[in-house]
């Protein structure tokens, strides 16, 4: 049965049949515009893409686009177009071009996709387009709502990486699902830039910060190896064997988080395949996490563009080698808990002062790799409004139908290189329970799939392609 059901994902063409354009119920005003911050121009090399998988057949686009309308006047730049400065900084010149919208059909269910398509049949569901000469004209943010059969929606956003982040792309889907039901917008969009400015509290240069030696070594390293080709495969892990792991290493670190445990054992796993065709002596990855709780200023949930920040874990091989997972899970425990904010700032300077000699802003660099790079999503856990002493997470609870939460978010980072990339997100389980996506070379990923340890763990495999 698994193999023909796994046929059948691979005869379930996606296909386009049409393209609309959705504009904001209220005009912009003329003039407006919306420039980038550092973080943002930094992240030019990348496009990201957030897909929200429904198994409801009552969303319904054409019920729902008059309500996307409306939403649309709140964000003024994702109708926006690109406009480059003289100093070679970009804006959004906010106009009334709209929102392009892609509709789609595909001949599988929902629940057969998630188990049996690939990352790779998962891209067909999003608008690719690669960024053009002269954009003036194009539109950055597009949007693709594919029916399943049987029932089922899955509404995708993309965008290049300078204009959001992926909060920013979740914070959108889910105004838009609150507005549908006549409800207050609990983070609606902070389109304020310059909010990644360094205080006036701060001095610059911060002569021990680690983060412009790290970055610049970003911006001088080449292609690893451009022949390689990288597959995706995303693990599910439930709240009780989260839960029942915490507690097995908990008793040094209480205070553990399920990223510190998945991202120790992720990086050891991976290390340990590595490490019978790499000598190097030492383990490094490089951890990207969202900065807008982490200031003495906290910038709101609803801030729209980049607020991420990464940085450089390093461990010797010998304790890498050791086994020892609870001692790695509280190196990166550590490592996140005291990322002090001069980091972050110091991080803006440099990458605003990357200037030619006519004070040009210099090139983009790929932020993601070359080393390891494992996304911290545990910021997307929220307090929930009426109830500020629980937690919910954010992606999970845009509902266009009442009680009925995605039953999949997958994120998409295009352009990403080096030894791979893993994002630890939240679960619709919620609790502990957590969500990894893993990208890396095919022949690693094959290995990792068999990995006892990790299926010692009992995780569920999505978009794999495996049966």
């Amino acid at each position: 049965m698994a193999n023909e059901e796994k046929e059948k994902i691979k005869g379930g063409e996606v296909k386009v049949h049409s393209v609309l354009t959705v504009v904001s119920s209220t005009p912009v005003n003329p003039g407006k515009t919306c420039p980038l911050s550092a973080i943002d121009r930094a992240m030019g090399h990348h496009s990201l893409h957030v897909i929200f998988y429904f198994r409801s057949g009552s969303v319904g686009f054409d019920r729902i686009r008059p309500v996307l309308n409306e939403v649309l006047t709140l964000y003024p730049n994702v109708i926006g177009r690109l406009v480059k400065e003289d100093d070679g900084s970009w804006i959004v010149r906010c106009t009334d071009a709209g929102l392009r919208v892609h509709r789609a059909t595909v001949g599988t269910s929902v629940d057969e996709w998630l188990r049996f398509a690939s990352a790779d049949d998962e891209r067909d569901l999003m608008v690719k387009q690669e960024f053009p000469h002269d954009p003036q004209y194009w539109s950055p943010f597009r949007m693709q709502v594919t029916e399943f059969e049987g029932g089922g929606t899955a509404i995708s956003l993309s965008c290049p990486h300078m204009l959001a982040d992926p909060i920013s792309l979740t914070l959108f889907i889910k105004s838009w699902t609150e507005a549908c039901h006549n409800d207050v917008i609990v983070h609606p969009p902070f389109l304020h830039p310059q909010a990644i400015n360094i205080p006036l509290t701060f001095t610059t240069p911060f002569p021990t910060s680690t983060s412009p030696s790290f970055y610049a070594s970003k911006s001088r390293a080449s292609n690893s190896n451009p022949k390689l080709k990288f597959v995706s495969t995303t693990f599910s892990f439930s709240n009780s064997i989260i839960k029942q792991s915490l507690s097995k290493i908990c008793s040094t670190v209480p205070d553990l988080t399920p990223f510190d445990l998945l991202t120790a054992l992720f990086w050891m796993r991976i290390a340990e395949l590595k490490s019978k065709t790499d000598d190097n002596l030492k383990q490094s990855i490089s951890i990207c996490m969202d900065m807008r709780k982490h200031l003495h200023a906290p910038l709101p949930y609803g801030y729209f563009g980049n607020a991420l920040h990464f940085s450089q874990l390093t461990m010797n091989s010998d304790k890498m080698g050791s086994g020892d997972l609870g001692q790695v899970a509280e190196l990166v425990n550590r490592h996140v808990t005291g990322l002090k904010e001069e980091e972050f700032w110091s991080a803006v300077d440099w990458l605003n002062s990357r200037k030619d000699d006519q004070g040009k802003f210099l090139p983009p660099f790929k932020m993601y790799g070359p080393e390891l790079t494992f996304v911290n999503m545990e910021s997307m856990i929220a307090p929930i409004r009426t109830r500020v002493n629980e937690f919910e997470p954010l992606m999970y609870r845009a509902e266009f139908v009442k009680d009925q939460k995605p039953a999949h978010v997958s994120y998409h980072i295009e352009n990403t290189e080096g030894e791979g990339l893993i994002l630890v997100m939240p679960s619709p389980e919620e609790g502990l329970a957590r969500r990894v996506t893993v990208t890396l070379p095919e022949e690693e990923m094959g290995k990792l799939l068999q990995d006892k340890v990790i299926l010692s763990l009992d995780p569920t495999m999505l978009l794999s392609g495996r049966s």
